[in-house]
């Protein structure tokens, strides 16, 4: 079977089960099992496929249908300006989350030799592509997933920022050390009773861990504000990322540890997501 008709087999099977963008899918599979680019498979559409590359196609165009997202498929997500090494344990990327480094970029561009605290680091794309971009500062990650800091490890040698970066495991409760510039936070957010309500891709797929936010989903943001009071310096900034529906409880809880409110930004769907605080 040549390129072409296995991408537009690919794309029926997938648009037979009401997957989004099939063509789009089933190109990015192939192109990832093969190993080339988009610009391969236009020029080299009646060029037959190996078997084995051929069988390995169908198995992650199965695995697509009932819904498992193509960053899974593939172990990889573009963000801020890098790629990203992803596993099925770390949540994926967010293009919304982008708004978190702009407004850390546009805090600390007058900043030399900031130190960076990351509460619940994920893949790292946060902290990492801060790293990347401010060659000065210096990054502490933590997280409770062993396979998240993983995850991190990797992709912060990918981006050749490992000298740069301290990984700890560890409950936002439990930790203890140092005193940060700037902490920034990406916390589970989802009401614990909205989670099936979400997307079958990411219902389905994404770690419960990263998306449950308890009953009213602030359990996770609540013990994040407390223990960011705690470690950060005088006048430090604080960063977090909200859920569409909490800016005012989130407002409330940030005053009571002694935060005043810089900010509150939009994202690309223009919901509050991301507010921006000083310990004072």
């Amino acid at each position: 079977m040549n390129i072409n008709l296995a991408i537009i087999q690919g794309a029926k099977v997938l648009k037979d089960n009401f997957i989004k963008n099939p063509y789009l899918d089933s190109e990015i599979l192939l192109t990832h099992v093969i190993d080339k680019d988009r610009k391969y498979i236009l020029t080299n559409s009646k060029k037959d496929l190996d078997k084995e590359y051929l069988n390995t196609f169908q198995i992650l165009i199965k695995e697509r249908s009932i819904g498992k997202p193509i960053a899974y498929l593939t172990n990889k997500k573009f963000f801020w300006k890098s790629e990203f090494t992803l596993s099925d344990d770390v949540l994926i990327p967010r293009p919304d989350t982008e708004l978190v480094i702009e407004k850390i970029l546009d805090l600390t561009k007058y900043k030399k030799k900031l130190n960076i605290l990351e509460i619940g680091v994920g893949s790292g794309c946060i902290l990492l592509s801060i790293l990347k971009e401010r060659k000065s500062f210096y990054g502490t990650g933590i997280d409770i997933s062993k396979s998240c800091l993983k995850i991190s490890k990797l992709n912060a040698i990918k981006l050749k920022v490992s000298s740069k970066l301290k990984l700890y495991k560890s409950n936002v409760d439990k930790f203890t050390l140092g005193k940060y510039d700037l902490i920034v936070s990406n916390p589970p957010y989802i009401k614990n009773l909205n989670l099936k309500y979400l997307e079958k891709d990411v219902a389905r797929f994404e770690p419960k861990l990263a998306l449950d936010g308890g009953l009213d989903g602030l359990s996770e943001i609540r013990k994040v504000i407390k223990k960011s009071s705690e470690l950060i310096k005088k006048n430090g900034k604080f960063v977090l990322e909200i859920g569409f529906d909490q800016k005012n409880k989130v407002i409330t809880l940030l005053k009571k540890e002694g935060f005043y409110i810089n900010s509150i930004n939009k994202d690309l769907a223009n919901n509050d997501r991301c507010v921006v605080c000083t310990k004072i």
